[in-house]
């Protein structure tokens, strides 16, 4: 029999998926802890182990593919002119490349800024600024600060193509590692971050990979590489668009719950669906991702406390004598805590519940009332998922949920939410054998399997 290996170097676990090619179905699954303080391929043998006790060891693989969110992930700092626009294309851009956005500049970077960069060691940074043919100014300026920095980090140049010149040659001076994408926002609130995504992925394989000790990764896997986070919006991707052969399920959003962050991602035009309403601000990406660093489950539970209140964790607790604030703290200082007893497991469903309704929040677009000449008008910021089709839920505490749904509800829109676009009433899924990564890795060698299978695994609530 031939199969596909699909690889998943996770932060804490490292995840091998057999995928059965004739059959369509997944053939065996293991996993291991990720070996990154010693090597990644320790971790790797392990797991593998068990794939053989399953199916073999003369089993023929005929692609092995891998995705990586180890060592941290993919840490990056988006420079950019206004904040609220070439700033935030590029912080968009690098989030759906899979990345982790530390911190986003804006403007002129002053002394202070650049040495706050050095220490906050990202692994890229995505320099932006002016529309094309707009201000070169600012982003030859930052290029300039960089490049007399000690700053030694790849540098992907995502700004105005009319001060391309300019920094190459600033860059060319002191020997700066850079790349260079088309423009993310090549006119006034449009955007093209595609090109950005392709340029971060690229520098990912060749350099990143080495740079956390994963070379031998490379002579293992097939040609593909991506960070987890990316494998998982390619994933989502293609199950609400379909392929060539299968239909998609429309208009989704998947929301992935880890120990360090919340992801969601929407697939989803998002133009307003309501009437006298209009769309303002920057143009949303079809398929969005944000991440939320301060809702996490176990690394990011002290800050998920500080982001809440007491009140609000305990109005989810079924047991409210709980000591909130002891509970996170216990959990931030145990990342790998598997609850066990009533009063933990309740403790992990409550903290879920408030990563996924903050999460959502700050995700979804609002609708917010504009007083005119003409009286009052309504204007759409962010993206409209009122209608969305589908949530789909994954990530350790949904899958291991006894009430999967109810963790998911919570990120659905509320009566006393007026403003809020959050979805009123999707159909809920669970991705319960944790496929995601390992379809969107399939998806790049065959999207017509990955959608089939994705429609088969993926369980209704």
């Amino acid at each position: 029999m031939e199969y596909y290996l699909l690889i998943d170097f996770g932060s804490t676990y490292t995840k091998l998926t057999a995928v059965d090619i004739e059959k369509e179905e997944i053939a065996a699954t293991a996993k291991a802890i990720t070996t990154v303080e010693t090597n990644i391929m320790d971790g790797f043998d392990l797991a593998m182990e068990s794939i053989h006790e399953k199916i073999g060891r003369q089993a023929n693989y005929i692609k092995k593919l891998a995705c990586s969110s180890a060592a941290g992930g993919l840490k990056m700092v988006a420079i950019g002119l206004v904040p609220d626009l070439t700033a935030e294309a590029a912080k968009r851009a690098a989030l759906g490349a899979g990345a982790r956005v530390i911190k986003t500049y804006s403007f002129k970077l002053s002394s202070d800024e650049i040495q706050e960069i050095d220490e906050l060691n990202p692994d890229i940074i995505l320099l932006a600024g002016g529309t094309d043919g707009g201000n070169k100014e600012t982003i030859i300026f930052n290029a300039s600060m960089l490049a007399k920095s000690n700053i030694r980090k790849p540098v992907i140049v995502v700004g105005n193509k009319s001060a391309r010149d300019e920094i190459r040659e600033v860059f060319d001076g002191v020997d700066m590692e850079y790349y260079t994408a088309s423009n993310v926002m090549p006119r006034l609130n449009v955007l093209d971050v595609e090109p950005a995504r392709q340029a971060i992925r690229k520098v990912f394989m060749s350099r990143i990979v080495r740079a956390k000790g994963m070379g031998d990764v490379q002579s293992l896997i097939s040609g593909i590489f991506m960070p987890t986070p990316q494998a998982v919006l390619k994933a989502a991707e293609v199950l609400s668009q379909g392929s060539d052969k299968e239909e998609g399920l429309g208009d989704l959003i998947v929301v992935d719950i880890g120990g360090a962050t919340t992801d969601i991602h929407s697939l989803c035009l998002g133009m307003p669906s309501k009437p006298g309403v209009s769309f303002r601000g920057l143009e949303e990406p079809f398929a969005k991702r944000t991440v939320e660093g301060d809702l996490g489950m176990r690394y990011s539970a002290k800050s998920l406390f500080e982001a809440t209140s007491t009140k609000e964790i305990k109005k989810h607790l079924l047991n409210k004598e709980q000591n909130v604030e002891a509970e996170c703290q216990r959990r931030a200082e145990n990342i790998q805590m598997v609850p066990q007893t009533a009063d933990e497991k309740d403790f992990d469903a409550a903290m879920a519940k408030i990563a996924t309704d903050h999460s959502m929040s700050r995700h979804a677009g609002v609708v917010e009332a504009v007083y005119s000449p003409m009286g009052i008008m309504y204007a759409q910021e962010g993206k409209d998922l009122l209608s969305v089709n589908y949530m789909i839920g994954t990530g350790g505490v949904l899958i291991h949920s006894d009430a999967p749904k109810e963790i998911l509800k919570a990120g659905c829109h509320r009566p006393d939410e007026i403003t809020s676009l959050k979805p009123e009433n999707p159909c809920f899924m669970l991705d319960q054998n944790y496929i995601l990564s390992a379809m969107g890795l399939l998806a790049e060698e065959d999207q017509d399997m990955a959608v089939r299978m994705m429609k088969k695994y993926m369980i209704n609530l």
